[in-house]
């Protein structure tokens, strides 16, 4: 027997908030209807779709997570972090990021993300670029994903230090790395 509109609805609520990673055919599954249908009633009630939800999960873990910046500050998106030791974001170069003529990102973009990264996985409320060594390996095009990977080497808390390796990538493909000295206030 089919539920009425009012009552699926709310249970497709329900549903979403217990599970924000069930898919639209899942629910069309369980609902027993079309998956336009799920579309539809998740448009009406202002649901995201799948992706958004996911996003706005990580988010929300990462902002109680991040301590060292506003999560909105950071180049790109963190899509994982553990504190003093690793994070990860990716950069999706837009037409807004390169230059005009031949498509290239501007390199201040993708040091951005980098450094960005490098303070974000600083388990510290401060944490400032004392030095940089940077490297970039190739050109990125607009259109291409930039994956960034940091590693937190080491942690001199006697001289509020912290280096921090940042290598991103486009694919399996180095594109930029970076070897980044953070300052910290351990006191």
């Amino acid at each position: 027997m089919r539920i009425v509109k009012k009552e699926r609805q709310k249970r497709l609520k329900d549903t979403i908030n217990n599970n924000p990673f069930i898919t639209d055919e899942e629910l069309a599954e369980q609902f027993q209807v079309s998956v336009q249908t799920i579309r539809l009633d998740r448009l009406e009630l202002s649901i995201p779709e799948l992706r958004e939800r996911i996003k706005n999960v990580a988010e929300e873990r990462l902002i109680d997570e991040v301590k060292s910046l506003p999560i909105d500050e950071i180049i790109g998106e963190i899509i994982d972090v553990d504190l003093d030791k690793s994070a990860i974001s990716i950069f999706e170069v837009k037409n807004e990021h390169v230059f005009k003529r031949n498509s290239i990102a501007r390199g201040h973009h993708l040091f951005a993300q980098a450094n960005s990264l490098a303070v974000a996985v600083i388990n510290d409320e401060l944490a400032l670029t004392a030095k940089a060594n940077i490297q970039f390996t190739r050109s990125v095009k607009q259109g291409e994903r930039v994956i960034a990977k940091a590693k937190v080497y080491d942690i001199h808390n006697e001289k509020d230090r912290t280096t921090v390796e940042v290598n991103s990538f486009v694919g399996s493909e180095l594109v930029f790395k970076g070897e980044f000295e953070m300052y910290r206030n351990s006191k």
